[in-house]
């Protein structure tokens, strides 16, 4: 596998031998983390981190990694940057490009993060778009490994708005990997009917599956691994968790979700969580809606099934391998 100097933009572009390989590779960095062997083998390498949408998860992760290898990171935020207001993207993406060996960017449009891409001469990893996050996919999968052994032939179930990011990016992975895949949801939150028709055509030929059912019941039945994320996406007004509560309670992850799915199920949630009053917005929707908990219960969240921190954990280490791969 040489992927040195090419862009981790979204998983259409890689192969699943390349997929599996970053993998492969995040595990070997795992596991040289856990016994404190260095990886320090980057000195002199600088990493610039733009951040339109913030995040703790990702941002921790790229910085925790970059260090361990030895890089230097710069961290822009949303005020910390003039990107697409004072200096064109494509401007940016060369000015960045010569002062660093790779960029990361998490923001909005996929065609942001392509253009970086384009323009920049050095590798832009996605860090999330609305259309796609391939970082998160990567922890997914290696957490899924970790758990089963393998990957093909695994049943993962996702509950909730399958419209955007999560959703696209694990239907996405899974047809490139031999999963099968189901997006549980309203229909008027499935994916994009040509992207639902990619991942056929990819199943087709690893074997994987793709459904689509508004059906809870016979959408959780016997599945290997149950996901959701938020209701609501950074950005989006408070004014659109009424209309969007409504259309997916009936897809909140609860025990009797878990119980149709089967003891041998595992919980996934790319965090943040909304299953309990510990936050803000969380206090702020039971004051308006009446509701503690929403796309999970704390009851599954906290349960023995849940595989969230080892989730979350695992950005670092997938991440770490995006950046070990490409930088050339």
């Amino acid at each position: 596998m040489n992927l040195k100097g090419r862009s981790f933009l979204k998983l259409l572009d890689f192969t699943p031998e390349e997929i599996t390989g970053l993998l492969d590779l995040a595990a070997e960095l795992k596991e040289k983390k856990k016994n404190h062997v260095p990886i320090d083998h980057w000195h002199g390498r600088n990493v610039a981190l733009i951040f339109e949408k913030t995040s703790t998860r990702t941002r921790c992760a790229f910085e925790v990694a970059a260090h361990d290898m030895g890089m230097g990171v710069t961290y822009l935020d949303p005020t910390g940057s003039q990107i697409g207001k004072k200096e064109s993207i494509a401007d940016t993406a060369r000015v960045l490009g010569r002062m660093f060996d790779g960029i990361e960017y998490r923001g909005f449009g996929q065609d942001i993060v392509e253009t970086l891409a384009k323009h920049a001469g050095v590798p832009v990893w996605n860090g999330l778009t609305n259309e796609f996050h391939p970082t998160q996919m990567l922890a997914d999968m290696l957490t899924v490994r970790e758990h089963f052994g393998h990957l093909a032939g695994i049943r993962f179930c996702y509950l909730g708005d399958a419209r955007y990011n999560t959703g696209n990016s694990l239907m996405v992975v899974s047809a490139k990997l031999g999963l099968h895949f189901t997006a549980c949801a309203p229909r008027a939150y499935w994916p994009d009917a040509a992207l639902v028709e990619t991942c056929k055509a990819l199943c087709a030929k690893s074997g994987g599956s793709v459904t689509l059912t508004e059906d809870v019941p016979a959408g959780t039945k016997d599945q290997d691994v149950i996901a959701t994320d938020v209701w609501v996406s950074m950005g989006e007004p408070m004014d659109a968790w009424a209309s969007r509560i409504r259309a997916m309670l009936p897809y909140q992850v609860n025990r009797a979700v878990m119980e149709n799915a089967g003891t041998q199920a595992i919980f996934m949630h790319c965090l943040p969580a909304f299953h309990d009053l510990g936050t803000g917005i969380g206090r702020e929707i039971h004051e308006k809606f009446g509701l503690s908990e929403l796309e999970v219960t704390n009851e599954v969240f906290e349960g023995q099934q849940s595989k969230v921190f080892d989730e979350a954990e695992n950005r670092m280490h997938t991440i770490k391998a995006v950046m070990a791969a490409t930088i050339a």
